[in-house]
């Protein structure tokens, strides 16, 4: 389709451009695919590969091409960068004096070969192009005929090797979700020997994993992203389930083909082979091998020659000791098939996972994690059982070994809880894009035996609640009693005893927002708008109540929640029917990486905090079910003392007697209305009340008087002064309680 001319224009406007890379070399800007903006042209584009290199100032081209009719044409080459447009030249091939394409020939015709940029043109490449990552450029050539009619038109972006979407940022994620879900896990085992759920300091695993699944999420929107923002969301694509995996998107096809699937263009194979075109205008290729062209170009750069081939037949046109002599040539060209993307199969597609096999990708991840979880705890199991043979286990660890099927199948549902939001999404994806019978059939199946889970589990924990409510006036139950904790506290071990309910509004807001994304994909403005009245909704709900039993959990939730909210306001700027210029785009996406970056951050040195925090702090709720045991404890212990209990003798012995005791004086006899089995009577004062007289031997006559003194004594002494009096008054002696005095004969001596 491209003339020399046009070519040599293409190479100096490439130099002013940049965006995603995929070239390794430091200061080279690539062409990364190509993609056409005009329907029923005469010139169709075939290959288009463009490569400048800032040491040499040398374009390396190859393009080619189809032409209907043979036909004059004018070019006009414009250049945008971030929306503005830089560049603009428009040229003829006669008037370059390239009579090989002046006219353009009926048939089939290419060109490649090399071109030096002129100096003044290579002055205006600011050094920033070869530096930034995902730069926002776009070069556009539209071919235009003698009476000005549209004849072609091609778009190319190219790339200076550097890009966000980088392995290095996916494994710093990866770990620090990994760390967050260690401490989760040492929580749960340190809270074992209490019964108490898997307990963590915030962010907790749950916490920062949906964090990242929210910046996945942010990604898929039906909205036109800035280059560098698009390329930074996809390297959370893990927490969503998307791990592209070769073997098993072949597996994927395969059951996809032998159950209705269409793979002429959704299998693995084919996006290995495309240049995807996004609606945005970055242009990613699955597959595209630049590193093999790049370590190629110094034989192509010596060259300096440029071949034009018109319908089989090659001519060097540059210069060359043979530019006279032709020869038949192919017209190669390993360019790749243009595949346009859009929405959440762009997001998708950029990780080599064709949009129909995105559910049964997030069913395999799903099902080779719960086989790995099952055969870790069942291996932790065998463990422990030979442990306890050797010697006794921690009670910790003898908790884990007694319910480690009630474990194993707690762990299930929090995988369920965790990936619920995105498996909506992804079911409602595959009921509308997908086309396997089977795959849409798992989709129901599972999202419905999902729902039911959490379903059950928020009705029995409701009437546990409901139940306790009733018998002991509160919720305690859900956090005191052992069993009850170990069996559903993983829904509410956070949250306050007023506030164990807000994990209900929590999975309403997960399929929510799941329904929002995939249901309104495709129409971005409500889509958006959408989103963000459920990102407001509950960052409402989260200030309004305050749920969690730390402040610390408090702020961390709603700061990341408020950032939440943020990101859809940003995401709103993107959206195309607003008509919000590209610049101020790319700045809300460059902020937005920023604090989300930020964010990210702040929660891994959290996480590392907490750690240490919680090594040496014990969970909150164990704190309150100890105490709570142990006030229970004690008051059973006060309603089995009697006046009789031996327990409570102390309490019967006058303070007068303590005294005669420590003087060696003689004892009280040992009486009780009722013998203890071995004989005995229990203690009671030495001396009888008043009014009846002490016994002389074993004479059961009563004397007409008493030491009532020493009783009274006893009765009173170190007695509290009642209410503001200056002087306390005692009751009269009648009213003074008094013992039956049984003496037996055995006076004091």
């Amino acid at each position: 389709m491209r003339s020399p001319g046009g070519i040599r224009s293409l190479g100096t406007a490439a130099i002013l451009l940049g965006l995603s890379a995929t070239v390794s070399a430091a200061n080279t800007l690539t062409s990364n695919g190509y993609s056409e903006c005009l329907n029923n042209a005469t010139i169709k584009p075939t290959a288009l590969d463009v490569t400048y290199d800032r040491d040499t100032r040398v374009v390396k081209f190859n393009v080619a091409g189809s032409s209907t009719i043979e036909q004059n044409v004018t070019a006009n080459l414009v250049v945008t960068a971030y929306g503005r447009q830089v560049y603009q030249k428009s040229f003829s091939p006669c008037e370059q004096n390239m009579t090989e394409m002046c006219p353009v020939p009926a048939g089939d015709f290419s060109s490649r070969g090399t071109e030096e940029v002129p100096q003044k043109y290579a002055d205006q490449i600011p050094s920033i192009a070869f530096s930034v990552p995902d730069l926002d450029g776009l070069v556009e050539l539209k071919l235009t005929g003698e009476t000005g009619e549209e004849l072609a038109c091609i778009q190319s972006t190219v790339g200076n090797g550097k890009t966000l979407e980088i392995p290095a940022v996916k494994y710093v994620a990866a770990g620090v979700a990994a760390a967050a879900l260690a401490l989760s896990a040492v929580s749960a085992v340190g809270a074992g020997a209490s019964g108490a759920g898997a307990s963590a300091p915030s962010p907790t695993f749950g916490e920062v994993f949906g964090w990242f699944q929210g910046m996945a999420l942010n990604g898929m929107m039906s909205v036109k992203y800035p280059a560098v923002y698009q390329s930074f969301t996809s390297n959370f694509a893990f927490s969503t389930g998307l791990i592209p995996w070769g073997s098993m998107q072949t597996t994927i096809d395969n059951f996809r083909a032998s159950t209705g699937g269409n793979l002429t263009a959704a299998n693995y194979q084919y996006l290995q082979n495309a240049t995807l075109v996004s609606a945005n205008g970055k242009n990613s290729s699955a597959g595209l091998d630049l590193k093999r062209r790049a370590l190629e170009l110094p034989y192509l750069f010596a060259r300096q020659g440029t071949e034009v081939t018109v319908n089989g037949t090659t001519q060097d046109i540059h210069g060359s000791d043979n530019a006279a002599n032709t020869t038949q040539a192919s017209t190669a060209s390993d360019s790749k098939t243009q595949h346009y993307v859009k929405d959440i199969q762009a997001y998708v597609e950029q990780l080599q996972i064709p949009q129909a096999n995105t559910f049964m990708t997030l069913l395999l991840v799903f099902a080779i994690a719960i086989a790995a979880m099952v055969v870790l705890i069942l291996l932790f199991k065998v463990i422990l059982e030979a442990w306890s043979l050797a010697k006794p286990l921690p009670k910790s660890l003898e908790s884990w070994r007694k319910r480690y099927w009630w474990r194993l199948a707690k762990t299930i549902t929090n995988l369920i809880l965790l990936l619920y939001g995105v498996w909506t999404l992804y079911c409602i994806y595959q009921f509308t894009n997908g086309d396997s019978w089977a795959a849409k059939a798992l989709a129901g199946v599972t999202l419905g035996t999902f729902t039911a889970i959490l379903v059950a589990f928020t009705v029995k924990i409701w009437l546990m609640a409901r139940r306790a409510k009733k018998m002991e006036g509160g919720v305690d139950k859900l956090y005191e009693d052992k069993e009850t904790w170990v069996k559903y506290s993983l829904f509410y071990d956070n949250f306050k005893k007023g506030y164990w309910w807000l994990f209900i509004p929590v999975i309403v807001y997960l399929f929510v927002r799941g329904c929002v994304i995939a249901g309104l994909n495709g129409h971005g403005l409500i889509q958006s708008a959408a989103q963000l009245i459920v990102e407001a909704i509950m960052l409402a709900l989260l200030l309004w109540t305050r749920p969690y039993s730390l402040k610390s959990s408090n702020w961390i939730n709603i700061v990341i929640q408020v950032v939440r909210v943020l990101s859809v306001v940003c995401i709103l700027i993107f959206v195309e029917e607003l008509g919000i210029s590209q610049t101020t785009k790319t700045i809300a996406g460059v902020a937005l990486i920023v604090v989300q970056c930020a964010l990210t951050g702040v929660l891994a040195i959290l996480i590392a905090v907490n750690a240490l925090i919680f090594c040496i702090k014990d969970n909150p709720h164990r704190l309150k079910r100890k105490a709570a045991q142990d006030a229970r404890k004690h008051h059973r212990d006060q309603d089995d003392l009697t006046a009789l209990d031996a327990r409570n003798s102390l309490l019967m012995r006058p303070m007068a007697q303590h005294s005669r005791d420590e003087k060696g004086m003689g004892k009280a006899p040992i009486v009780s209305a009722v013998p203890t089995r071995c004989g005995g009577y229990d203690p009671v004062r030495a001396d009888s009340p008043a009014g009846y007289p002490r016994s002389q031997g074993r004479s059961l006559t009563r004397p007409a008087q008493h030491y009532r003194d020493h009783s009274a004594e006893g009765l009173v002494a170190g007695a509290a002064g009642m209410g503001e009096r200056g002087v306390s008054r005692s009751p009269s002696r009648s009213r003074e309680p008094q013992l039956p005095d049984l003496d037996f004969g055995f006076g004091r001596r």
